[in-house]
Order: C-alpha cells, then structure tokens, then sequence
C-alpha cells in the first residue's frame, strides 16, 4: 500500500499500446515495452505499487519509443523514395 493508508489507484498496463507498436513500428523496442508492461499486474499483486507505477512508467517510455522509430524510419523512407523518383526522372535522355 502506498504512503498515507490510501489504497492503489488504478495503474495504465499499456499493453495494447506496447503490442501494437511491436506490431507496427519497431520490434526491439515493442519488445522491452510489452515485458514492462506485463510486469504491472504482477507487481500491483504482490503490494508492490510502487514497482507496478515504475513499471507502467518504463512500459509507457519504451512504446513511445517503439513508435518513434517506427515514425522515423517511415519518415527517412519516404525522403529516400522521393529522392530516387527525382533522381531517375531527371536524368532521362
């Protein structure tokens, strides 16, 4: 139980957030995302909230993460296909 006698409040999982940016932006990053998120249950179980909001903070930080990169990588892809269709179609005969 947290200082002061007040029970836990509800703490974010972020585990549909986590599997998704796995899924759909970068999978090392979604991966440590999706591991810190299911530690949240556990340690909430155990009286442990202070490591449950540790563990939804770290879960919440790593999907941004994930999502950063995925965007990032979208990003420089679409700079390089831009780039490449410019370059062939000036330099027809």
């Amino acid at each position: 139980m947290p200082p002061g006698g007040m029970p836990p409040q509800n703490v974010p999982t972020y585990l549909a957030q986590s599997i998704l940016c796995t899924l759909f932006c970068c999978l090392p990053a979604g991966v440590v995302a999706i591991v810190y998120a299911a530690q949240v249950g556990g340690k909430l179980s155990s009286g442990d909230y202070a490591g449950a909001l540790a563990a939804s903070k770290n879960a919440k930080t790593w999907s941004w993460v994930s999502f950063g990169v995925g965007l990032a990588v979208i990003v420089i892809y679409v700079i390089v296909i831009i780039a490449a269709a410019a370059s062939s179609s000036t330099s027809s005969p």
